[in-house]
């Protein structure tokens, strides 16, 4: 039987809300914790433990068992200096992987030098995705795997559309590799296709590149 994977939400706002009970959903143990008793009452029902304390008091956060948890997320809206402090004591506490929501660059460069192990930006990564999907309406999906590279899902271009793969060149003229097409409407993967693997409408390219390349290959007709 698969181990229930823990994890612990510091901060329960929109985003820490919205984040602990995606996790409740999928079957995980979380433990909530903000100073708002009006919001942990609101998920007191819905997750594992949900407690009122302060994020920045030291005692508090070793009442919550990090060295436990999978995960720590730390969502403290707008101030700094609480997160900051209290992404501090959680890796002193011994928490294996501290994510924490950023507000600012500077605020996300302190944040690594104190060994967090990331910072997500949610408005400006919603707003990027939203302009890539409006720029280049083939690009269906982008999974980010490093600063430099990323895995994206791609509507097959009607240019490309009954093409043997070895007949694209798409690794001489776009410099990405495929790496599955998938079946859209039968949901049959192919992995790793031969170049004679022939490519339809319907199907869905799976490939990895450089981000600015992925962007080239999202401009197909």
């Amino acid at each position: 039987m698969a181990e229930t994977k823990r994890f612990v939400v510091i901060g329960l706002g929109s985003f820490g809300t919205a984040l602990a009970t995606r996790l409740h959903e999928n079957d995980c143990r979380v433990t909530g914790l903000d100073l708002r008793r009006d919001r942990v009452e609101e998920l007191k029902d819905r997750l594992h433990e949900a407690v009122i304390g302060d994020a920045t008091d030291r005692d508090t956060l070793q009442q919550l068992g990090l060295r436990d948890a999978h995960a720590v997320f730390i969502s403290l809206g707008e101030d700094i200096t609480h997160s900051l402090l209290a992404a501090l004591h959680c890796k002193e506490l011994g928490a294996r992987r501290v994510i924490v929501k950023g507000v600012t660059e500077e605020h996300g460069k302190i944040l690594k030098h104190l060994g967090v192990e990331r910072v997500v930006f949610p408005e400006i990564e919603v707003a990027r995705e939203l302009a890539d999907r409006m720029t280049w309406p083939n690009v269906l999906d982008f999974i980010p795997i490093d600063p430099d590279y990323s895995i994206a899902e791609i509507a097959v271009p009607d240019s490309l559309s009954g093409l043997a793969l070895k007949d694209t060149n798409l690794r001489q003229r776009y410099n990405v590799w495929v790496l599955a097409v998938k079946d859209a409407l039968a949901g049959k993967l192919e992995v790793f296709p031969g170049g004679d693997f022939r490519l339809r409408e319907d199907q869905l390219l799976l490939v990895v590149g450089k981000q600015v390349d992925l962007n080239r290959l999202g401009e197909l007709r």
